[in-house]
Order: structure tokens, then C-alpha cells, then sequence
């Protein structure tokens, strides 16, 4: 159909001062929605980031009901961006792209948290992701994108390492007996005393050692290089307890947005580490929902934005997840 003169005006005449409206990102013609459901009537559509109360708008952003006499709509669209591929460069960087410890492949950035103590801005991702499964220390480069898609320390860094839930290997892992450490270190300085390429290194064997989760956060070197956004999601509203036959979704580095729903909860499993293994309680399992890179990803209810769990392990068949309040709890971090 074409469009009357009359709202092409209107559109024209006031599409540069609704613009210039904080959270105002676009101007154009549509349908005037009301209760979700098209009217038929034209109007002056008013894209905006976020929907926001009236009452708690400064009255120079509020949008007019009318413009020389056409009808508006305000219509939420959230930030709009150039569309890239997630294993590229972002910056500000959104949850669902590649992430990781710049010693590693790449996982993906789960969500942006907040400190307990300080309310700063983290990233949340898993420990395998950017503390290289225990082997980092605090303070360590982590990279957006990851190494295997291009990620450099020299180009690259976005966050250093803030701090990681440990892993508990039911195999030989690095010990941390400070007696055992003190004699490897001794040993391996003779040894490079006498030229020997050869160093001992002090582990612990935790026959029947459990986890909770595989998280870690990481401080972003600038506040404004992340967006609290997950890529196809959106914000994250508060969390919630995961119950069989919940639909879920996920953003992830390599798979994208995807749907699912949990199928078994509280499980006892037992997670293959390259050459080590790591036995998990407590954890939520689903159909396959992810594929190598997605580790790291935040999942969400299917029917809200609240956070139900944060993506570790999987299959071919299924996936596996921590529960979001054991993350949260274990890094002193709110959602």
C-alpha cells in the first residue's frame, strides 16, 4: 500500500529531533501496535533501545504521542549493531562471542556479572576458558577473540584474569603442597644450574575429589569494552532454578543461538580434561545444544531472560551445565 503523504511528512519533519532523544536509535513508518497486536493504523514508528516508563523518562527524551497530527509508536529494538561473525573482533565486546586465556583455543564470553564487594563489571566465562584449566594466575591477558580465531596478546586484550573457581582432578593435577613445591623448586634450580632441560613439577592426587562448577571471571581493561547484552538474548534479568523439562536457550562462540530443554538435573558426572578427569555433583544435563567453542556460554530460560546455568561440557548426544547460583556463589559475583 502506499503511504499517505501526510505521515511521510510527519515523519520527515521530526525524524532528526526524535533522534537526537536519548535511547532513540531509528525513525521510520509501521503499523501503530497496541497490546501486541497490529492496528492497521499508520504511524511515526520510534525505534529505541529499551522500553522505558514515561514517569521515569527526563521529559526532553520522552517520545510525543503525535506528530502534526500522526500517531507514534515506540518500539524497543535493543542496540543496534553492524552484524559480524562471533569469532571476530568485537569492541564493546557482548556476551555469546569468542573468548579466552591467551594460552588457550577459545570458549565463549558467558555474561557480565558484577562483584559482590565492589559492584565492578567482570566477565563470566568458565575456568577451562580463561584461567587455562588452574594453570593461570590472576592478572594473566585475556583475549577477544580467542587465539584459534586470530586473537593476539598484542592486539587483543581485553580483561586480565580476576580470579577462578579451582578444578579438582580426580588424576595427578599441579599440587599446591607448599613442602612438595618448595623441593621441586629447589630441584629444578640445580637443574638449571647444571644446564638440564629437565623440570619437576609437585602434583597432588585427589582420588575422590568433587566440583561444583568450572567458572572464572575476568576484569575488563576498560568498563566500556563489554555490553551487558548477550547476542541474540538480551539483558539478563535475575536467575532461577533449573526444573526437568524447562526449555533453555544458549548463545555460544560456535553454534549460536540455540534451544533445548533440561533433561536431567542434580547429576553426578564425570568430565573428560585432555588427559585428566574431573568428577561434577549437582549438575544440569540437556539434549545437544553445543559444540566445541561454546564453553562458557550462559544459559537462559526460554520463556524469561533470567539465568538458569553456565555451559562447561558436552557431547555429541548432550550438554552439560553448572547451576548459575553455585557459579555465582563460588566467584562472590551477582548476575
Amino acid at each position: 500500500m502506499s503511504v499517505p503523504q501526510n505521515v511521510i511528512e510527519a515523519k520527515e519533519t521530526h525524524k532528526e529531533a526524535l533522534l537526537d532523544k536519548a535511547n532513540v536509535v531509528g525513525v521510520g513508518v509501521g503499523y501503530k501496535v497496541v497490546g501486541g497486536e497490529p492496528t492497521g493504523e499508520l504511524s511515526v514508528a520510534v525505534l529505541v533501545r529499551e522500553k522505558v516508563p514515561t514517569a521515569q523518562l527526563d521529559p526532553a527524551a520522552r517520545v510525543p504521542p503525535q506528530v502534526d497530527g500522526v500517531k507514534t509508536d515506540v518500539v524497543q529494538v535493543g542496540e543496534i549493531r553492524a552484524l559480524q561473525t562471533r569469532t571476530e573482533r568485537w569492541r564493546p565486546a557482548p556476551p555469546g562471542v569468542s573468548i579466552g586465556h591467551y594460552q588457550i583455543t577459545a570458549g565463549t564470553f558467558g555474561a557480565v556479572v558484577r562483584d559482590r564487594s565492589s559492584g565492578a563489571r567482570l566477565i563470566l566465562s568458565n575456568n577451562h576458558v580463561i584461567a587455562n584449566s588452574n594453570n593461570a594466575t590472576a592478572g594473566d591477558p585475556i583475549l577477544q577473540p580467542g587465539p584459534i580465531d586470530g586473537g593476539s596478546p598484542s592486539n587483543d586484550v581485553i580483561a586480565r584474569l580476576e580470579r577462578f573457581c579451582p578444578i579438582q582432578f580426580t588424576s595427578s593435577s599441579p599440587g599446591e603442597c607448599n613442602i612438595a613445591g618448595g623441593v621441586a623448586g629447589l630441584a629444578n634450580f640445580v637443574a638449571r644450574l647444571l644446564g638440564s632441560q629437565h623440570r619437576l613439577e609437585s602434583v597432588q592426587v585427589h582420588p575422590q575429589a568433587t566440583n561444583r562448577v568450572d567458572a572464572a571471571v575476568a576484569r575488563p581493561l576498560q568498563d566500556a569494552a563489554i555490553v551487558d547484552e548477550i547476542l541474540e538474548i538480551g539483558p539478563i534479568q535475575g536467575t532461577r532454578p533449573a526444573t526437568l523439562l524447562m526449555p533453555v536457550r544458549k548463545s555460544g562462540r560456535s553454534t549460536g543461538l540455540t534451544t533445548g530443554q533440561i533433561t536431567v538435573i542434580d547429576a553426578t558426572i564425570n568430565v573428560s580434561y585432555d588427559n585428566r578427569t574431573a568428577q561434577f555433583e549437582g549438575q544440569l544435563v540437556s539434549g545437544p545444544m553445543s559444540a566445541p567453542g561454546d564453553s562458557g556460554s550462559l544459559l537462559v530460560a526460554g520463556d524469561s531472560l533470567q539465568a538458569v546455568g553456565l555451559l562447561f561440557a558436552g557431547s555429541d548426544q548432550t550438554t552439560v551445565y553448572n547451576p548459575i547460583q553455585d557459579v555465582l556463589d563460588c566467584l562472590d559475583v551477582i548476575i
